[in-house]
């Protein structure tokens, strides 16, 4: 069962970013995924961790031999030193080569779309016009949430100018980087707290309240009880995140929250996989181990095993 875990990470996504209105908030860096990291309720962190949130494709069609074949190629891409084991340091670069992988891909991806004049550069008219050009003319009136896509605007224009660090309305790659992925910048962080406040902080007035931080995650429907899950996170407020004991979250305490530099998770996660998975507790995996449990592939596991081929020649881990 729990390599399982591990198998299911070995997955491609395809990522899918609502524009304007309805984008999500900026992931904090902390956080490998959106998931809880609950091995006893779902290994979706663990996937999401390794390889980072995108649409999966279906695995159930493979034989039993192909499921190895193919592991066993993933597994060896993993092995750099073609030791025959993984170490946690490998895996720790395989979880943070993925990560990369998914903003490079993301950029790209977006990088055609707004670059319409095709000059290596993207300027906030072009992001702008691009993005929100057939309501610009009406002002959104032909917006249900009017509201919501100003906001959206005006927040998007915030973070570019932000993120565009000479100052001349126009991105290079790396600042639309910046922009996309505002969390992997340091110059960027202040961005990344004030809009988690934002969207938060549901009666503006610039703090998070108990009730505030607790229904931005659950919400009770039918008179629904709350999970025990909500009494920890209640604790964690309480006991860790207001550090000044005053009831709120004011900025300082949200960037302890969201922004914990001194933590690498990509390191705990690698460490995480390896506890879990290493039968024999050597401190590495060995191809045995992971094929003692293959079988749970025909179930439960995802991959897009073409997507990681495709990329073998460049070397890039």
């Amino acid at each position: 069962m729990l390599l399982q875990s591990l198998l299911f990470l070995i997955l491609i996504l395809e990522v899918v970013v609502a524009v304007p209105a309805k984008e999500k908030r900026v992931h904090r860096h902390s956080d490998l995924s959106d998931h809880a990291h609950d091995d006893s309720t779902g290994f979706h962190y663990d996937h999401e961790a390794f390889l980072g949130k995108e649409e999966a494709k279906t695995f159930d069609q493979l034989t039993p031999e192909e499921s190895k074949d193919k592991l066993g190629k993933i597994v060896d891409r993993i092995d750099t030193d073609k030791d025959g084991f993984v170490s946690h340091g490998e895996l720790h670069q395989w979880i943070k080569h993925r990560q990369r992988r998914y903003i490079e891909e993301n950029v790209l991806k977006h990088w055609k779309e707004y670059d319409q004049n095709k000059d290596g550069k993207i300027g906030w008219e072009e992001y702008k016009n691009t993005t929100y050009g057939y309501y610009l003319d009406e002002e959104f009136d032909d917006v249900d949430d009017k509201a919501s896509y100003k906001a959206m605007l005006t927040r998007d224009e915030r973070r570019f100018r932000t993120a565009d660090r000479d100052g001349d309305g126009i991105a290079t790659k790396d600042e639309f980087t910046a922009f996309l992925h505002p969390e992997e910048y340091d110059h960027m962080k202040a961005v990344v707290i004030q809009e988690t406040v934002e969207d938060i902080d549901k009666n503006g007035d610039g703090k998070i309240t108990l009730d505030e931080y607790i229904g931005d995650m659950f919400t009770p429907e039918n008179g629904e009880s709350e999970p025990d899950w909500v009494l920890t996170e209640k604790k964690h407020f309480t006991e860790i995140r207001d550090t000044n004991k005053d009831g709120f979250l004011d900025n300082h305490e949200v960037a302890q929250w969201i922004l914990p530099g001194e933590i690498d998770h990509t390191d705990n996660e690698a460490k995480h996989l390896i506890h879990e998975t290493d039968t024999d507790k050597d401190g590495r995996l060995s191809l045995s181990e992971v094929m003692d449990q293959v079988d749970f592939l025909k179930s439960s596991t995802l991959t897009d095993y073409g997507g990681m081929l495709a990329d073998e020649g460049h070397q890039e881990l």
